[in-house]
């Protein structure tokens, strides 16, 4: 179990609050990672959005150390499970145990029942335990023995994956990755970090210090999902998506043979949820097109399935989203006085609203 914080965690009371809140989570995990400000704030933005997030890159760069360091100023209980090509679905997710004393079986959980479930190298495990973290994503439940067990609230996976290994991999099916509400690339660290790095890390690391809870995620989980969004921008957000699934109406033919495959409609959900998120950090209770465009490639680019001759020409996905995110012409909600009164009015915060 997580220890509490070490002063009372009060309950933010409006937007300004809740900004301040989130602005120390992530300084603290930021006191231990140096860099990488766009995976943590992403990181922030998923847990906020109640979705899974799956960081990508190359061994070394902190993926692990950033996931545990969230862990730990997030509060609740953590677990990380290191995925290897030999796993059964029971190992992770548990089974039934003959008791002797009893003669009868019992049920012994698996380790993902927890708050924060850290999914190191997701891409070793083979199908089986795929198929059953599918269910545990989506439904945020698990089925063993006829029975349905519940995960714990907040529930999060943090899943990592290396990109450059081809031994003992299984890539993610796409029905996977249409489970993470966002997949964010954790690049190299420029230069001035990489000798942080060496200055910080090379003596005492750092240690991340606790400031939420599992109530307080719960309340701004819940404060996020009723961050106002304008008609314009949800309009503006189905365009984005639409364009995937049909470029040439809107003025993108040539991206017809790249994409074999466009976005869901979880992609929709997702750039909704991912932008109130953004928009709470920002201190904002309503969301702006520029929030809908920072979370936009790492919501939609791993939901975008290429042809086979984009994937040819190493065409990125990301580089799709940019370019779609260029030709979908953003709305400029025009706000007086009497609207924004009107609009906080309606869509308050009232606490224990789902």
């Amino acid at each position: 179990m997580s220890t509490p914080p070490t002063e009372t965690a009060k309950l933010p009371a409006n937007v300004a609050d809740a900004a301040q809140v989130l602005g120390q989570a992530i300084s603290q995990v930021q006191r231990v990672i140096v860099g990488q400000e766009h995976m943590v704030q992403q990181l922030m933005v998923a847990l906020l959005a109640k979705g899974h997030c799956l960081l990508e890159g190359v061994p070394g760069v902190a993926k692990t150390l950033a996931v545990r360091s969230f862990a730990t100023v997030v509060g609740g209980d953590f677990a990380r499970i290191q995925f290897t090509p030999d796993l059964v679905p029971s190992d992770i997710v548990g089974t039934r145990i003959y008791s002797a004393n009893s003669e009868s079986f019992e049920i012994e959980l698996g380790p993902v029942f927890v708050n924060f479930v850290l999914a190191d190298e997701i891409n070793r495990a083979p199908a089986k335990v795929q198929s059953a973290m599918l269910e545990l994503m989506a439904e945020k439940q698990v089925s063993i023995g006829g029975k349905t067990y519940p995960a714990p609230k907040p529930f999060i996976v943090i899943a990592t994956q290396n990109p450059v290994e081809s031994e003992g991999v299984y890539p993610l099916p796409e029905a996977q990755r249409d489970r993470f509400l966002m997949k964010v690339d954790v690049p190299y660290p420029r230069g001035n970090e990489e000798l942080e790095i060496l200055r910080r890390m090379s003596v005492r690391p750092p240690e991340a210090e606790q400031v939420l809870d599992t109530d307080l995620v719960l309340h701004l989980q819940d404060m996020a999902s009723n961050v106002f969004v304008h008609n314009l921008v949800a309009e503006y957000i189905v365009r984005l998506v639409l364009a995937t699934r049909a470029p040439k109406d809107f003025d993108m033919p040539d991206l017809d043979n790249v994409i074999q495959i466009g976005c869901s409609p979880r992609a929709t959900l997702g750039l909704v949820a991912a932008a109130r998120g953004l928009a709470l950090i920002n201190g904002r209770d309503y969301v702006l097109p520029t929030d809908v465009q920072a979370v936009a490639k790492d919501v939609m680019a791993h939901r975008i399935v290429l042809g086979f001759d984009a994937i040819a020409d190493n065409i990125n996905p990301i580089d799709v989203v940019e370019r779609i995110l260029a030709m979908v012409p953003a709305p400029t909600p025009v706000w007086n006085q009497e609207q924004r009164r009107a609009s906080h009015e309606q869509h308050a915060h009232q606490p224990g609203r789902a």
